[in-house]
């Protein structure tokens, strides 16, 4: 461990009354959500990375409440009022995301939502749940969410309609988190970077936290690592690695939009006259339930085939870059937002939907300790 100075420790790491753990969009967002509660209070995050690690400064930027076969898969395993409440969540939480840091700011566009169908009897499958996912999400939007287009983008391989979803967005991850961490540190928040948390302990008056750098005490713990939860807690969560890779800049790119292929398995956008392409979890589950920031060839050349044979395969695309984020997942869809003891709280399992309702689980932790 370091030794810290007397300064070091009176300014940083005394009398702390919230800890945070996690500067991802959770963990802004509690301590901002907390510095409004409580004006007075010293805040401190723990990020064990250089940046916000996980997903959140590593995902591909959809701002999106789910696809119409997600939507429809999620019925055969949570009731209409579990996903309509899911929705909801995702809806508002993306709300509270542009109110916070402003449409500009993180270059948010609603450019829609397309769903491609590889498959003629998935496509005719969700269309014929069309008009019954339209009618659940209405008290949402007051309009139908999900309609049909033909191939106009001229995707090749594909099924010749596409389902639409008038409502889905993209933003820029990059802006989305600098200007979050450039809010939080306005209001007085102080961020620990590369400090890994290894255990912690209820004290009943105190919380002690065990860090690779040194222990200390807070009033109260928060944590908020979604991913990389299972090392401090015992939830119902799994890590899930997703893969992520970016081309180069293309010359007149016509396509302009957010697109998931295979129940959400598959996505790409549009972005800087770039194409991002994301997934393939489903290629091999077992091994993307890792921590591990690595990429694979089984689904990087999986990726690189959806280009040739199906997004733009007459055009010789150069791939820029390729990296992958760390999602939190379990047996349900909905978010763990609970107290762990008197004094320790989460706010885990986003579900691979963190732009979508990390802004309102941010809150929604900050609200337990009210």
């Amino acid at each position: 461990m370091i030794n810290f100075s007397y300064w070091e420790i009176k300014e940083w790491f005394s009398n702390v009354d919230f800890t945070i753990v996690g500067s991802g969009i959770v963990g802004l967002n509690c301590a901002l959500a907390l510095k409004e509660k409580h004006p007075l209070s010293k805040i401190l995050i723990l990020e064990k990375g250089m940046l916000p690690q996980g997903a959140s400064t590593k995902n591909a930027g959809f701002a999106c409440f789910g696809s119409l076969s997600e939507l429809v898969e999620d019925l055969k395993t949570h009731t209409e009022e579990e996903v309509l409440n899911l929705v909801a969540k995702r809806w508002e939480g993306l709300q509270i995301l542009r109110k916070t840091l402003g449409d500009n700011n993180i270059h948010f566009q609603q450019n829609k939502g397309f769903e491609l169908f590889l498959k003629q009897r998935l496509y005719e499958e969700c269309l014929s749940k069309m008009e019954r996912v339209n009618r659940l999400l209405h008290p949402v939007f007051r309009k139908n969410t999900f309609s049909v287009s033909g191939n106009h983008f001229q995707f090749k391989n594909i099924n010749d309609k596409y389902i639409v979803n008038q409502f889905e967005g993209q933003i820029d991850t990059g802006k989305m988190m600098s200007q979050l961490l450039k809010k939080v540190q306005e209001k007085g928040i102080k961020i620990i970077n590369n400090s890994t948390v290894n255990n912690f302990s209820d004290l009943g008056n105190s919380v002690a936290i065990e860090t690779d750098i040194l222990n200390f005490k807070t009033n109260k713990l928060l944590i908020a690592t979604n991913g990389f939860s299972l090392k401090l807690l015992n939830e119902n969560i799994q890590p899930a690695r997703a893969q992520v890779l970016i081309t180069k800049p293309i010359q007149n790119l016509h396509i302009k939009g957010t697109f998931h292929l295979d129940k959400g398995y598959y996505y790409f956008r549009n972005i800087d006259d770039r194409i991002l392409l994301g997934g393939g979890r489903n290629l091999d589950f077992k091994g993307e339930e890792t921590t591990s920031f690595k990429t694979t060839e089984l689904i990087q050349n999986k990726l690189e085939e959806l280009f040739r044979t199906t997004i733009l395969p007459e055009v010789n695309i150069e791939i820029a870059h390729r990296w992958s984020g760390i999602m939190g997942i379990g047996n349900q869809k909905k978010s763990i937002v609970k107290p762990v003891s008197e004094n320790v709280f989460c706010g885990i399992r986003l579900g691979g939907m963190g732009i979508a309702i990390g802004s309102l689980v941010g809150k929604e932790l900050a609200d337990l300790l009210s």
